[in-house]
């Protein structure tokens, strides 16, 4: 048996569950992202005292890792590291972009492809493509939207389209092949992962995972 606290600080909503192996056991999620940090470590508490579960009887931390907010990421990864190396268990980091393909396979759409995509601001997204087996046809990527946005998976595969980057995606494709969703996204779609890779002691080095950003962090110099 293993209780493991999945985290998600990596997009607009954060928010923080608790499973024993591939069951949730409670979710609370934070919709203010200028919020996240203040928000993550008492949402953890609560959500354990809640639950009657300590901190020492966690199993291991789950966290998304990007792409995503560079200020959430922050967030997330390093309360993750932190809670690990105080009390000596596994670090199981997983891709955003994995994360939401899980809740795209839950939907049991027809399609052949599932797209997810994160708002990059302007015209670019980060993305990926997968197989409903989770296999990558494209891995994570930051790509710019215009009326050639993967054409030529298109033309021959349906392509589930959702995420907060999709909406801008929408006045740009008229092919049949593409489908749209509001899917929404938290920390319970972490779960079925997390608990795989626990039981196959598929972990992350607390020293040296770092956040999967794609892109520079980029400020304008006043």
């Amino acid at each position: 048996m293993a209780f493991i606290l999945n985290i998600d600080t990596a997009i607009t909503n954060a928010s923080v569950c608790l499973s024993k192996d591939d069951e949730l056991i409670n979710i609370t999620a934070n919709e203010n992202m200028k919020d996240h940090a203040a928000w993550l470590q008492p949402a953890i508490k609560d959500l354990l005292d809640a639950a009657g579960i300590n901190l020492k009887e966690l199993s291991a931390v789950a966290v998304s890792i990007g792409p995503g907010s560079y200020t959430g990421l922050r967030i997330g990864l390093s309360t993750a590291k932190g809670l690990c190396y105080a009390l000596g268990i596994p670090l199981i980091a997983i891709g955003t972009l994995d994360i939401m393909a899980e809740a795209g396979v839950k939907k049991n759409h027809t399609t052949n492809l599932l797209c997810p995509m994160i708002d990059a601001r302007r015209m670019e997204v980060f993305t990926a493509v997968f197989k409903k087996n989770m296999e990558k046809v494209i891995g994570p990527c930051a790509m710019i939207i215009d009326e050639n946005f993967l054409s030529d998976l298109l033309k021959n595969n349906s392509i589930l389209f959702y995420g907060n980057g999709s909406d801008k995606l929408k006045q740009y494709i008229n092919s049949p092949n593409a489908v749209f969703d509001n899917i929404e996204i938290n920390a319970a779609e972490l779960i079925k992962i997390s608990n795989k890779r626990f039981h196959i002691e598929d972990f992350n080095s607390i020293a040296y995972v770092e956040p999967l950003y794609i892109k520079q962090f980029y400020t304008p110099i006043k």
